[in-house]
């Protein structure tokens, strides 16, 4: 359990806050929605979905976050510009958790950030993200709409290193003219920064030290989807199908998987599919407990009034 020396810039995103200190403020949960191959879609060339049971996996989402304390944002995931902004509706008008626009297709996301601007969720939306393969248009939407942002630190030339991660930050590691960091303070305000998760002998272990370097060097909110690493592991694949209790030992595994982060500083975890929340809440909970509890005593960091410690302890 440590503390930064370095000042901790608090981003805030709707209502939800993203940064400071470990154990000042209750980890955010990002859970994904509409993502491919989700059993809840109809139709995914025209974005037609089971509302019913979009809106209970919603609802178990925020009520698990209200019991907890832990903050929850919802990962809104499209194929397709039109579908997107279908997306985006319903989720807005179901809740009033942060949204995150996220899409393979660039096309995608700056319609849905373009549509998020003009109906009124520039304050709640999250771009998704400022990378080594942002368009021009990508940029001029942001600039325009100066929607909150995530970073994202991924060095095709270097995926494995903490260094490779810093220098696509920082110059842009020959990919980008100038490093991904100076690009996206010119684009927006509000920036969040993800380490990149990548397999477990790929990287998986330095994208964990790169949160705390990150969080030294630049003082910004830092998160990552870990469990990227855990579903690129080749091994519990296979170990999986090998014994019957093979689906309980791989979600132990992926839900498991965040602890780790909390523990490294991390400030937010996309954890992957939203029928997950049952299970990730309750531990991210316990690990903020964990961590809030040991840096009260040693360090002097004292934990948000909303924080899980003070909730559920």
């Amino acid at each position: 359990m440590f503390r930064f020396e370095r000042e901790q810039t608090i981003v805030e995103v709707g209502k939800v806050k993203f940064g400071g200190q470990p154990g000042e403020l209750p980890t955010p949960l990002a859970g994904t929605i509409f993502y491919k191959g989700h059993k809840i879609i109809t139709d995914p060339k025209s974005g037609e979905f089971d509302r019913a049971a979009a809106e209970a996996l919603l609802k178990k989402q925020e009520e698990l976050s209200e019991l907890t304390g832990v903050p929850q944002v919802v990962q809104v995931f499209a194929e397709a510009p039109e579908v997107m902004i279908k997306y985006l509706d319903f989720v807005s008008n179901f809740t009033d958790a942060p949204l995150l626009i996220d899409s393979t297709d660039a096309t995608t996301r700056l319609q849905g950030a373009k549509h998020a601007a003009e109906v009124g969720l520039q304050d709640r939306a999250i771009f998704n993200s400022i990378n080594v393969s942002i368009t021009e248009q990508e940029m001029a939407v942001l600039r325009e709409t100066s929607l909150p942002a995530i970073v994202l630190a991924f060095n095709p030339k270097d995926q494995t290193t903490v260094k490779g991660r810093m220098e696509v930050m920082t110059t842009g590691a020959g990919l980008m003219e100038k490093g991904l960091l100076d690009i996206a303070k010119e684009l927006t305000e509000k920036i969040l920064i993800d380490v990149a998760a990548t397999a477990l002998s790929l990287g998986a272990g330095p994208s964990e030290r790169a949160t705390y370097v990150m969080k030294t060097k630049f003082g910004l909110p830092v998160g990552t989807g870990i469990h990227n690493a855990v579903s690129a592991w080749t091994w519990l694949k296979k170990y999986k199908k090998q014994i019957p209790e093979g689906k309980d030992v791989y979600r132990v595994c992926d839900i498991s998987s965040s602890v780790v982060h909390v523990l490294c500083g991390g400030d937010f975890i996309l954890y992957g599919p939203i029928e997950n929340a049952p299970y990730i809440f309750p531990t991210v909970a316990f690990a903020n407990i964990m961590v809030a509890e040991a840096v009260k005593e040693g360090l002097g960091t004292k934990p948000a009034e909303e924080h899980p410690v003070n909730k559920l302890c």
